[in-house]
């Protein structure tokens, strides 16, 4: 039977193409995230930017993309996610093209604080219309294709951040990163406008945005995030700014009391609580916060490390990341199919081949010959990729299938915030570390052994958030078993 979405009977096929104009979206905006870490040198060389303005470029933008999620969600949900679509990709591209044209490092942050803001509208849409167009064992295929699309364009964009660079130049280079998004999202627009199908009916509802709830939430989020926005592991870091983790506790109180009383007095707020009390929603949700905590931070400390370390050029130093792309490609899709019928234990596995890889990369940079250092680590990578496969796609069915659909789109972006936050701290923790043993070491020792720590340190974080994310996928899974069990001694439905 053809799927109905708002009152528009729709194909297998029509889904299928609005899926992958979705997807393709997602992959820009993931791509662009990662192919940034390596230009980071040359930025700096060029604009002038020190490190707390490079990391700003970097997390600012994953600050501004948490900010919005969630409210566009939650205006996805009531209103039309196709408008929303073309709204954020259109200020996609005009924010893309004043980070090509940036003349000064203080001009390209704010365009990046824009940008990240503009793929905050896009991107809960795409998950939001994803679950709403596919129901079942299909919705477990769409996701397997949605995360091989996602790992490819995570491990593939320092790759192709690295070509642009060589291609245009040390000076111009870095500019091509961002002028590339811009042919590519003109032709996503025109694909959204002609593939996507409407997934609301007209409705004279006011919209209801919980503003309290919007304003307390953003101070949330910006209060959390902004210690770790400015840690580069300088001596000049100031200690102060861990006192805004105090202000977090204080802001995100309020909001907890307020959506509890905004949703007593009838009306719908901005995240609704009962969604954390879907033991599903609730695992899956803190499992993928935690895994991307952690792989972002792989990618950009190893990056750091044979730029800075072995001297690699940009584009082979991201060539190292391909066979980690293909990998999670093959097994994203594999993952989607086995989830439907061996549930979490898929994410287990795959988390326990992204631990493997993360002791063989620090092994490969400690001993081993600098010179087969990145061959060595391309192959570790590749591992890693298998086993990175395996988390994200399943794990995204298995956190939304238990979520209404109508709430697809904010469920999503809530998973998403939980990506943004952890690539964000991750990404900090793990800088902070490499650079503080650089600072620390530099001058008493050979600058491969400095480097050498700097990397093993770098890396301990990032092992350090996978094997939280392990303890979540097992903590998940004893509790699915537990369940299935007493639903068979009762005779009541399996989970």
């Amino acid at each position: 039977m053809p799927a109905h979405t708002a009152v528009i009977p729709l194909s297998s096929g029509a889904r299928w193409r609005a899926f992958w104009v979705c997807a393709s979206v997602a992959a820009i905006t993931i791509l662009d995230m990662t192919k940034v870490n390596v230009a980071l040198p040359s930025i700096g060389e060029v604009l002038g930017a020190g490190s707390t303005e490079l990391q700003l470029i970097v997390s600012g933008f994953v600050l501004t993309f948490g900010l919005t999620l969630v409210p566009m969600g939650r205006l996805g949900d009531q209103r039309s996610r196709r408008t929303l679509f073309v709204v954020g990709l259109s200020l996609y591209t005009l924010t893309s093209i004043a980070c090509a044209l940036a003349p000064t490092a203080g001009f390209l942050l704010v365009a990046r604080l824009l940008q990240g803001a503009a793929a905050g509208v896009q991107m809960p849409q795409v998950i939001g219309m994803t679950q709403e167009l596919f129901q079942g064992k299909e919705r477990g295929r769409a996701f397997g294709l949605f995360g091989a699309t996602i790992g490819v364009a995570t491990a593939f964009g320092p790759t192709l951040g690295g070509l642009l660079i060589a291609l245009g130049g040390p000076t111009d280079g870095w500019r091509l990163i961002f002028w590339m998004n811009v042919p590519l999202c003109l032709i996503a627009i025109a694909f959204a406008l002609w593939l996507l199908p409407d997934t609301r009916t007209r409705s004279q509802r006011p919209v209801q945005l919980d503003p309290v709830g919007v304003l307390l939430f953003g101070l949330s989020v910006v209060s959390l995030m902004w210690p770790f926005l400015f840690t580069t592991g300088a001596p000049t870091d100031n200690p102060a700014r861990w006192w805004m983790l105090a202000a977090f506790a204080l802001f995100v109180s309020a909001f907890i009391a307020w959506e509890r009383r905004y949703a007593s007095r009838g009306r719908s707020p901005l995240l609704p609580l009962s969604l954390f009390g879907v033991e599903s929603f609730r695992n899956g949700t803190l499992l993928q916060t935690a895994y991307f905590t952690a792989t972002p931070a792989m990618f950009l400390v190893t990056t750091l490390f044979l730029q800075l370390g072995l001297g690699l050029a940009p584009v082979y130093a991201g060539m190292v990341s391909i066979g980690f792309a293909l990998a999670s490609a093959i097994t994203s899709w594999v993952g989607g199919n086995l989830v439907n019928t061996h549930g979490r234990v898929v994410v287990v596995w795959g988390l326990v081949g992204m631990m493997l890889c993360v002791a063989g990369l620090v092994l490969t940079a400690l001993y081993s010959d600098p010179a087969w250092v990145p061959y060595i680590a391309a192959v570790v990578m590749t591992i890693g990729g298998a086993g990175g496969g395996l988390v994200i796609a399943p794990n995204q069915t298995l956190t939304l299938a238990d979520i209404p659909v109508k709430q697809g789109g904010l469920a999503g972006s809530v998973g998403q915030l939980g990506q943004r936050i952890g690539a964000a701290v991750g990404t900090a923790v793990a800088l902070s570390m490499f650079y503080a043993a650089i600072y620390r070491e530099s001058g008493s020792h050979d600058d491969l052994v400095v480097f050498h720590d700097a990397y093993a340190f770098g890396m301990l974080s990032v092992g350090v958030f996978l094997a939280l994310a392990f303890l979540v996928a097992i903590v998940d899974l004893t509790a699915r078993r537990r369940t299935r069990r007493s639903s068979a001694d009762t005779g009541g439905p399996m989970p």
